[in-house]
């Protein structure tokens, strides 16, 4: 009878610990599972590998790293621009501060403040890295006004 017992016991206490391991996973799993992230050497080829990486982005952009939601319009985008401008057609920000990145990345910062419109895009620059995201609400406010 003592075995049974020591047994189930065994055999619990194997079933928690797996658990314990396997649920943290899942859910990572779970919550990230729409997350693509690519990387490319222009804004040309990363342009012509994705639709939804936008026009405005230079093609003589380098090092353009990018990330998206596929559920909804969630976007991170990271270029080298190399005279540190904002993209032509990129607008100043006017009228308060701008909606913070859903989503993130090793390789974006976690405080982008952005200073310009580009698009359905926020952006800033930093020497000469540009920092970009649009919003999910702006992304779906622009695709039922079309």
């Amino acid at each position: 009878m003592k075995t049974k017992i020591v047994i189930g016991a065994v055999a619990a206490a194997a079933v928690v610990a797996t658990a314990a391991a396997a649920v943290p996973a899942a859910k990572d799993w779970y919550e990230s599972r729409h997350d693509q992230s690519s990387r490319y050497a222009t804004g040309a080829e990363a342009k012509a590998d994705r639709a939804s990486v936008p026009r405005w982005l230079p093609d003589e952009a380098a090092d353009v790293r990018y990330a998206m939601k596929t559920t909804g319009g969630e976007r991170l985008l990271r270029a080298t621009l190399a005279d540190g401008k904002l993209p032509s057609g990129c607008e100043p920000l006017s009228g308060g501060a701008s909606k913070r990145p859903a989503l993130s990345a090793s390789w974006f910062p976690n405080d982008a403040s952005a200073r310009a419109r580009c698009g359905l895009y926020y952006a800033v620059t930093d020497g000469s890295t540009l920092y970009a995201w649009q919003d999910n609400e702006d992304w779906v406010a622009d695709n039922k006004s079309r």
